[in-house]
């Protein structure tokens, strides 16, 4: 099989229109991704004082929907897969339900099942009432639906994720990849990545996977370092390492940081491609000239 990329996109910010957002998304289309990851983000409210004292809850919704872009990207790119992430946080079951309807009408037949995080204020995820507390639950949840629906053919193909240097809140890697263990086993058929930026982690985590009796594929995930800043930020966001040759090289020329996360990163692809990896999934997080310029190299 020819190698191929997948990309990640996130739902803009209100205000873009929708051919500004396809727009942005067209160069990639050049390099024959074979699907585009939606991402979905829990609802976010704000309590305001009214004039009596008391406080009323509002919705804030900052972005444009993951429906409203699935969709837009679905018919602009119609030889292109579209996959919604689905997660546990802030929907019930009920509600994941009426989601999974929704993506069945859509004609769509990928989905990545997460568990979501923690809303801003809460030290630990907490699930809704009557809904999913992690992503093997939910994992279940679907293919239940579509025993249900279908009398058992599978609607959709189920990715999901996981974590070479481990899930922040697992006390180690093996108790980790036990976690995803349990995801495979309840129904997924694939495992994207988070990112990471020493190939040597990439590989002892499939070799580790593999150990444990994981068999489904396991992509990696690359997002090259766009600015000195996010030296600091992606650690702290997605728990993951920077490894020190990159630092120190980003630490000697910041104002070249781009330069330098991008060449980074199209060494990582060249040796994960040499290493017979069959897939490669970007996660483009808005600048996406360095994602391009990767894909020009290596697709």
């Amino acid at each position: 099989m020819k190698p191929f990329p997948s990309l990640e996109i996130v739902p803009p910010l209100k205000g873009i229109t929708k051919a500004e957002l396809l727009e942005s998304i067209r160069p990639f289309m050049d390099f024959g991704p074979r699907y585009i990851n939606v991402t979905c983000h829990r609802d976010e409210y704000e309590f305001r004082p009214g004039p009596d004292g008391s406080y009323t809850r509002h919705l804030l919704r900052k972005r444009i929907s993951q429906t409203a872009v699935c969709a837009a990207v679905q018919a602009a790119f119609p030889e292109v897969e579209v996959v919604p992430h689905l997660i546990c946080g802030g929907a019930s079951a009920e509600q994941i339900e009426s989601q999974l309807q929704d993506f069945k009408f859509m004609g769509i037949r990928n989905i990545l099942v997460l568990r979501g995080d923690a809303v801003p204020g809460e030290k630990r995820f907490t699930p809704e009432r009557d809904g999913y507390a992690h992503a093997d639950e939910l994992v279940a949840a679907i293919r239940r639906f579509e025993a249900a629906q279908a009398g058992g053919e599978r609607l959709f193909t189920l990715g999901v994720g996981g974590y070479p240097e481990k899930h922040f809140e697992s006390p180690n890697l093996d108790t980790d990849i036990r976690f995803l263990k349990q995801k495979v086993d309840a129904g997924a058929d694939q495992i994207i990545t988070q990112m990471f930026y020493d190939n040597a982690v990439f590989y002892r985590f499939v070799e580790r996977c593999r150990a444990a009796g994981i068999t489904v594929p396991i992509v990696p995930g690359i997002k090259p370092l766009s600015s000195a800043r996010q030296v600091d930020l992606l650690p702290e966001s997605f728990s993951i390492d920077i490894p020190l040759a990159l630092t120190a090289e980003i630490a000697a020329h910041p104002e070249d940081a781009y330069r330098i996360g991008q060449e980074w990163s199209l060494m990582q692809c060249r040796d994960l491609l040499a290493h017979g990896v069959e897939e490669i999934h970007f996660y483009t997080m808005g600048r996406s000239d360095n994602v391009i310029n990767v894909l020009r190299d290596c697709f």
